[in-house]
């Protein structure tokens, strides 16, 4: 079984720590049932980020992984695309 590709969410000062292992991340899924959970599933286009195929980003799901299970980058989502995450998230947390 292949890794799902995650979104880095939490703050680069935490990412960037030596120290800090955890990372706050959104997975992606290819699933099209899970891409009909409403606002806090996030599409994303084939390509983006790095992408080999279209997704969407899980906000629902957000949890918090080892840096060590991170085995390689793929890319960087564009602005748009990473502020429809923030939207998802808000919705997925409740905040304003």
């Amino acid at each position: 079984m292949g890794r799902r590709p995650v979104v880095i969410v939490s703050h680069d000062g935490f990412n960037e720590a030596p120290g800090w292992r955890s990372l706050v991340v959104v997975p992606v899924s290819t699933s099209a049932t899970q891409a009909q959970r409403g606002p806090t599933a996030v599409p994303l286009v084939e390509g983006a980020g790095g992408l080999r195929r279209a997704g969407v980003a899980l906000c629902h799901q957000v949890t918090t992984l080892d840096r060590g299970k991170l085995t390689r980058r793929l890319g960087a989502l564009r602005q748009d695309a990473l502020a429809r995450i923030e939207d998802g998230l808000k919705a997925a947390l409740d905040l304003d």
